[in-house]
């Protein structure tokens, strides 16, 4: 498996892509690490870092839009200040400044099941 070969390292790695852009993990370690553990179990698995709070087909065609980040990361951050899994948030979902709401799921029902 090439890249970040713990869920640490790739803490690290996407922290320096994301908050740049934004986007922050969840200051919750005990939930953030297990979701990254989760992307790497699901890399090795089916060669990209599929959701981990979504079912994947292993069919990178059908799963790209939950490609991690997902395509429905941007709209949930923006209207909800966390992702679908609470692994990115805003600064102001970290600071507790906006509720910690429960996201919707935003992806079409004809995808979930494939």
């Amino acid at each position: 498996m090439s890249g970040p070969a713990t869920p640490q390292a790739l803490h690290d790695m996407l922290r320096k892509i994301q908050e740049p852009k934004g986007y922050f993990f969840n200051k919750d370690m005990d939930m953030t690490m297990p979701l990254l553990e989760s992307l790497l179990v699901n890399k090795q698995r089916y060669g990209y870092m599929a959701c981990p709070c979504r079912l994947a087909l292993g069919e990178f065609e059908k799963d790209r839009d939950i490609v991690c980040p997902c395509v429905y990361r941007e709209d949930d951050v923006k209207e909800f200040g966390a992702c679908f899994c609470g692994l990115y948030v805003s600064q102001a979902w970290n600071e507790d400044e906006i509720p910690h709401d429960i996201v919707p799921e935003r992806r079409p029902p004809e995808k979930l099941f494939g």
